[in-house]
């Protein structure tokens, strides 16, 4: 159960003005704006002598509406900027987009294969926010080989890949009903109770979202009646370049939308992959270009409970988007800092791997099996599994393995008599040691 706040009054006092003046309040504010405290955090920070917690309340609220950029007409919903978001949103600016991030991270020859793995990412993170239970390795596997899906989480996974795939050929679009209702059908295909409900609007008031372990309702959406007006609203939104003159920053106008379709609920189910969708699809259109190798839902996967508490301090604060806003802001930063963590060490791994055409007649491929088996000499290596590391077929993958087998770099091992693992040749060490000398 979340606390609700202290209630504000209408009339702002000459004691909350007076306390706005003291330098020592002002610190207090801007670091709880910054982080965009909620009341049962800001109640616990220490106060100023002869100021209450209610009293403090009441100024960060008022310093908030000050911040205030936009407000959803119909909802109230309210859209502030802090230094921090502007600050953060500026350090996007100079990473996500644009042609100085595109020379910076990304090695060119390597950039289909970290975009294929992001994008599986991103499918199974944000299906298993969802309830998807596959885990990576099965599901990585499936999307890979494009198996069949067996199940409805395995399906979830499948679609919402799909959907990613789409969304990245229609960037370029505006945002419209259709383009909505495409994306949830996607998103939901064969894996809803009723199959009507696939890209479909809801047409009953039966939606609530609940607590998934108390059961407890937490927000009641609007009517059915009033998607199709606010679906027409979040168009205007999304497609306008200025919304009643003053600028909304894209990466605030992305996770707007995400809000905003996550309020209103539009979908008997699938609200949440459709939500995030939009999120993306917009973050492409606006040219955030790394976007498609971010792994966001995986950090929001990993911070679910921060997620939606986002969302229900939002509700129960005058629906003031901020603390979704600064939640969502802190997940691209940490989503972009493990996407050139996970760079370095893939690039790393690349340089060693140089280290084995020293050999002579060693492919990229053989090099990056064989610095596999100097990392871990007890690896046991499968085709198939080397297959999706390396995205060829099985007959490419042989080949290559085979012809390390013949130099005794790796040896073959029955299984269950009837196919064979690898695991590290007998000639592998001498072979390692006369490289190292050589050196």
């Amino acid at each position: 159960m979340i606390e609700l706040p202290p209630k504000q009054g209408d009339r702002i006092t000459i004691q909350t003005l007076t306390l706005l003046k003291s330098e020592e309040v002002r610190e207090i504010i801007d670091s709880a704006n910054e982080k965009y405290l909620y009341w049962s955090e800001l109640k616990y920070k220490k106060c100023p002598q002869g100021i209450t917690h209610e009293n403090l309340w009441q100024v960060v609220s008022l310093s908030r509406d000050m911040l205030v950029n936009y407000v959803w007409p119909k909802y109230q919903i309210r859209i502030p900027v802090t230094n921090y978001m502007q600050g953060i949103c500026h350090y996007f600016d100079m990473n996500f987009g644009g042609s100085w991030g595109s020379n910076s991270i990304l090695p060119d020859n390597d950039r289909e294969r970290f975009l294929v793995s992001s994008i599986m990412e991103e499918a199974i993170s944000s299906s298993q926010l969802e309830g998807a239970s596959s885990t990576r390795k099965v599901a990585k596997d499936m999307l890979r080989r494009n198996i069949k899906p067996r199940n409805k989480s395995e399906q979830m996974i499948f679609n919402n890949y799909q959907a990613i795939r789409f969304l990245t050929e229609h960037k370029e679009d505006n945002l419209s009903s259709g383009l909505i209702l495409r994306i949830h059908e996607l998103m939901t295909k064969d894996t809803l109770d009723d199959p009507r409900d696939e890209g479909v609007f809801r047409s009953t008031d039966d939606v609530v979202v609940a607590n998934h372990v108390t059961g407890e309702v937490v927000h009641t959406p609007p009517s059915y009646v009033e998607i199709p007006s606010f679906i027409d609203e979040l168009c205007g939104f999304a497609n306008k370049q200025n919304d009643n003159v003053r600028f909304i920053h894209p990466i605030i106008k992305a996770i707007a939308i995400h809000f905003m379709v996550a309020y209103i609920h539009p979908f008997v189910d699938g609200n949440g992959r459709t939500a995030r969708a939009l999120f993306y699809w917009y973050m492409l259109k606006s040219g955030y270009w790394l976007t498609e190798y971010l792994s966001i839902s995986r950090i929001i996967y990993r911070s679910k409970a921060s997620y939606e508490r986002a969302y229900l301090y939002a509700e129960n604060d005058r629906n003031d988007m901020g603390y979704f806003i600064t939640y969502h802001l802190r997940t691209l930063e940490i989503a972009f800092k493990e996407l050139k963590s996970y760079i370095e060490r893939k690039i790393t791994q690349k340089q060693r791997a140089v280290d084995f055409f020293q050999l002579g007649n060693i492919n990229e491929r053989q090099a990056s099996i064989l610095s596999m088996v100097r990392d871990d000499p007890g690896i046991v290596m499968t085709i198939k599994q080397l297959c999706g590391k390396f995205q060829v077929s099985q007959p490419t993958i042989k080949s290559d393995i085979d012809k390390l087998v013949d130099r005794s770099l790796l040896s073959r091992i029955k299984v269950n008599g009837k196919r064979y693992d690898y695991i590290k040749g007998s000639s592998f060490d001498s072979c390692l040691e006369s490289m190292i000398k050589t050196e």
